[in-house]
């Protein structure tokens, strides 16, 4: 029985990680669902940005959207100020545009509520849903419009891509390394079918295809999108639509991002359990795979670990063992090399995997407690 769990843990853990990319790359390969590309001559859209407290970083983004060469691209920019404390009204008035409409909201909400309000304001066919903080490269708007000529494509996001920092560390690497994995997931999923949400820095989706969702959602970027495959529409993912944003210096901070997007995940259960269930989700096997099953990878890794130590003195285990205490120490040893400040590629990755499997276990203890709260804070 002790040897069935550990194969069994083993599995589960190389499924999430290895297995289920390889094989969504593979049904890429051999099924690709094809989309149709190409930019309508006079087609504008809508932009929403939701934000709190937020009047410099906005006041760089307006000018940064509205003073490009992709501006010729964007009928209206709608911000929702979320019970902001801040001069927000100033920084906007500062750029006298007619395109800028700003709706303050006297309480704060969360960044649902606010999208819920303003999306169907909009006047644009597609709108776009980016964040205050991050840049947008100078032909992300085209190129996320240019998917819409695809009927099916109801959503399209996005990629974040991290600056290279001139204070790199050993965290920012393990976190690059994360990302490009992420990714490379992301694209095989668009072409195969769809992807189980959007990157929230930076997304589109017809105006016809949003639904309000509840405003208690964490996850706001992986609800909309699949509320819209649900109901017939393709969610894709477009690489050279490309928010810009620079990467978490410590592994610590990282991780109080990921323990709300973890949390996230295990409401999804929750609020949408229909989604778990074959016949109700049209992409059950990546939004099981990416999303759900990640969540059991802590409890899948200290099962590895237990049952190799009970088995530990028979062949193989004890070569399986010593593999897994090296593993563990390499993570320790990444560890180290983020707190005295020693950039390190080789040990980055161990020591951001192990942080996020940590983080799993504290978002979930959160998410039981209802420790989360929809409202954000600036970061």
């Amino acid at each position: 029985m002790t040897e069935f769990i550990f194969w069994f843990s083993l599995a589960g853990l190389v499924y999430v990680f290895l297995g289920y990319p390889i094989l969504v790359k593979v049904l890429a390969a051999l099924f690709p669902m094809r989309r149709e590309r190409q930019l309508a001559d006079g087609q504008k859209v809508s932009i929403v940005i939701a934000c709190h407290n937020e009047a410099e970083r906005i006041k760089e983004k307006l000018a940064e959207l509205l003073l490009s060469a992709q501006a010729r691209f964007i009928d209206e920019v709608l911000i929702g100020s979320d019970g902001s404390s801040d001069d927000i009204a100033a920084s906007v008035a500062e750029l006298n545009d007619p395109r800028i409409r700003l709706i303050e909201f006297s309480t704060r909400r969360g960044k649902p509520a606010v999208l819920n309000d303003l999306v169907p304001q909009c006047r644009s066919e597609i709108v776009v849903l980016c964040d205050a903080r991050q840049i947008l490269s100078e032909d992300a708007i085209p190129e996320l419009l240019a998917n819409f000529a695809d009927s099916k494509v109801g959503v399209v996001s996005g990629e974040l891509m991290f600056r290279q920092s001139s204070n790199d560390s050993t965290a920012g690497r393990g976190i690059g390394a994360y990302w490009r994995y992420e990714k490379m997931i992301r694209r095989a999923e668009a072409q195969f079918r769809s992807v189980p949400g959007a990157t929230g820095a930076l997304y589109a989706i017809r105006r016809e295809a949003f639904r309000p969702i509840p405003d208690s959602t964490l996850l706001d970027d992986v609800v909309i999108p699949m509320v819209a495959v649900t109901n017939g529409w393709r969610c894709v993912f477009e690489r050279k639509a490309i928010a810009w944003d620079d990467p978490s210096d410590s592994l610590g901070r990282e991780a109080i991002r990921k323990r709300r997007t973890i949390a996230g995940a295990a409401q999804l259960i929750v609020h949408h359990p229909s989604w778990l269930l074959p016949w109700k989700n049209p992409i059950w096997l990546e939004f099981v795979s990416h999303k759900i099953m990640r969540l059991v990878s802590p409890a899948l890794l200290l099962s590895v670990a237990v049952t190799n130590i009970l088995l530990m003195s028979q062949f193989p285990y004890s070569l399986l063992l010593l593999g897994q205490i090296c593993f563990y120490y390499s993570a320790f040893a990444g560890w180290l090399c983020q707190k005295f400040g020693r950039p390190s590629s080789i040990f980055g990755v161990q020591a951001m995997f192990l942080t996020l499997n940590a983080t799993t276990v504290a978002a979930l203890f959160d998410a039981v407690r209802g420790r989360f709260r929809v409202t954000w804070q600036r970061s």
